[in-house]
């Protein structure tokens, strides 16, 4: 039974949501201030964290940013309630690391399914295609975790996303509706407006000169290519041999 933790500043209707998801089959705990969610984040275990960035002791998505920078936080799946929706307030809280946006009020069947949504999103992947390589690049489907040259490069959730689907068809554009479909669960018209920041920002991480892109290429007009290079696969075969050689020995 997936377990929840529902922080909400307002103690009547963070009840009516708990009771809900509790009906739905999951276990829901439930604090009202950011100081008890983090010390329930530091003390328990949760599948998912759903919060409300606007608490009486702080700002939400300051944990937002907490649980990101912390490397056993950083892949909990987290869907922010906000009672505010404007498109750039959406875009920020997703660019920060949120997995998911909804804004109050909201109908509780729609929470439910961003929820399993979130939680389905974060089911690791079978070992048979654990591992993309892309020359200096790993990209590990299984721990969610780019690394260039052996070194974990700092993305959020949807820059992996966005990076693991692009690698997944690397060699063939992508267009912006092919992308938002394929990242089911995501907030698709927030998520769309931000694709080309989210873009800029791991090309800032992984290519070697981010205004000349090499790997993650715009295709002015339609959408985005992540390219294959002739010394992907010598480095991919020497990858394959290096960790043959640490079984054999």
């Amino acid at each position: 039974m997936p377990r929840l933790l529902l922080i909400d500043a307002n103690a009547r209707l963070g009840a009516m949501v708990a009771g809900y998801l509790r009906n739905a089959g999951f276990r829901v705990d439930l604090a009202t201030t950011l100081a008890e969610g983090r010390r329930r984040l530091l003390m328990e275990t949760f599948d998912a964290l759903v919060l409300d960035p606007m608490l009486p002791d702080g700002d939400g998505l300051n944990l937002t940013c907490e649980l990101r920078r912390d490397s056993q936080m950083r892949h909990l799946p987290l869907l922010l309630l906000a009672t505010r929706g404007e498109p750039l307030e959406r875009i920020v809280s997703l660019d920060l690391g949120t997995g998911d946006y909804l804004v109050k009020p909201f109908e509780p069947r729609e929470l439910l399914a961003r929820i399993k949504a979130l939680l389905l999103r974060a089911q690791p992947v079978a070992p048979a295609e654990e591992t993309l390589r892309f020359g200096r690049l790993e990209i590990d489907l299984g721990a969610h975790k780019a690394r260039l040259d052996g070194q974990e490069v700092e993305l959020t959730p949807h820059q992996f996303d966005l990076l693991r689907v692009l690698a997944q068809h690397a060699g063939r554009v992508m267009t912006r509706d092919q992308i938002t479909d394929t990242l089911k669960g995501h907030a698709p018209e927030a998520f769309d407006r931000s694709i080309d920041v989210h873009v800029s920002r791991i090309r800032a991480l992984i290519e070697e000169d981010s205004r000349n892109p090499r790997r993650v290429i715009t295709v002015r007009g339609v959408g985005y290519l992540f390219a294959r290079h002739p010394d992907d696969d010598k480095r991919e075969a020497e990858a394959e041999g290096q960790d043959a050689g640490k079984l054999a020995t």
